[in-house]
């Protein structure tokens, strides 16, 4: 991995030098947009509306228009700014975990110590660690503030950017409004479904499905060209049916069952291969 930025953690006196890198990558198959006609690729260029000639990345300066003025902002006003120059990553308070509301969270970033010695590092991740606490901070990153949580996991600090409050919408819906019963039996069923569906979270098990279809999908392209249909590859999909279901009861004591059935299935074929095993 390579570090997107390097700075300071900094709370009272304490200065931690980081090395910051993206904790996150992108596997998702690569589009591009071509002409259904011929198949000739579609690119987008940058125009501009006075002169009609494509303009450069490294020529594009920003603006803001306000009431029919323009005010243009070039990249070294953008790097002036106090804030744009600050490479640390300001503490500004340590509150409990559980009171950062998942929502918020956004992109996470792996810290990795920039010292000689990660002493510092270390005590700060055991403080967090013993105390149950997060550390909420502030700092700039490609020409925006943001505010971040920052915490731990296993032995390493995770920085994960914050939205702002303001960009959360609030959730105003009229059919919560209403006043709704729920009996015990159907609270009864219904937490014996959430019992059947219970396992420890280990995401390394789930998959994006669409994307391996997209890519079986591609493969068969290549392979077999374009005379061929979709549900060669794929087979049929899809069930009859599929409208709304009416009776609540009577759907969480199919699932319920369903699942119980899945499960004693799989055991069962489970088993031999355990007893062969031994």
């Amino acid at each position: 991995m390579r570090s997107i930025w390097k700075g300071s953690l900094t709370f009272g006196l304490v200065n931690v030098p980081v090395k910051v890198y993206s904790a996150i990558e992108d596997h998702d198959v690569s589009l591009h947009q071509v002409h259904d006609e011929d198949g000739g690729r579609i690119r987008y260029h940058r125009v501009c509306e006075v002169c009609g000639q494509t303009v450069a990345y490294a020529n594009i300066d920003r603006a803001y228009v306000d009431e029919g003025q323009t005010v243009v902002l070039t990249k070294d006003d953008l790097a002036a700014l106090p804030a744009e120059r600050n490479r640390e990553i300001d503490v500004v308070e340590f509150v409990p975990s559980d009171q950062v509301d998942l929502l918020l969270l956004d992109r996470p970033y792996y810290l990795e110590p920039d010292s000689n010695s990660p002493k510092a590092y270390v005590l700060l991740r055991q403080t967090l660690q013993k105390t149950d606490r997060t550390a909420i901070v502030r700092f700039t990153l490609r020409q925006k503030t943001r505010l971040a949580a920052l915490r731990v996991r296993g032995d390493v600090l995770v920085l994960q950017t914050l939205l702002w409050a303001d960009e959360v919408r609030e959730a105003a819906f009229p059919a919560l409004e209403e006043d709704v019963t729920i009996s015990d039996k159907e609270l009864e069923l219904s937490a014996a479904l959430v019992d059947s569906y219970s396992a420890d979270f280990a995401p390394e098990e789930f998959v994006d499905e669409y994307q391996n279809e997209l890519r079986t999908l591609i493969d068969a392209k290549i392979e077999a060209g374009e005379g061929f249909e979709v549900a060669e590859t794929f087979g049929e999909t899809g069930e009859a049916g599929g409208g709304e279901v009416i009776d609540l009861m009577e759907a969480l004591r199919a699932s319920v069952e369903r699942t119980k059935a899945e499960r004693a299935a799989a055991a069962e074929a489970a088993a031999p291969q355990a007893k062969d095993a031994g």
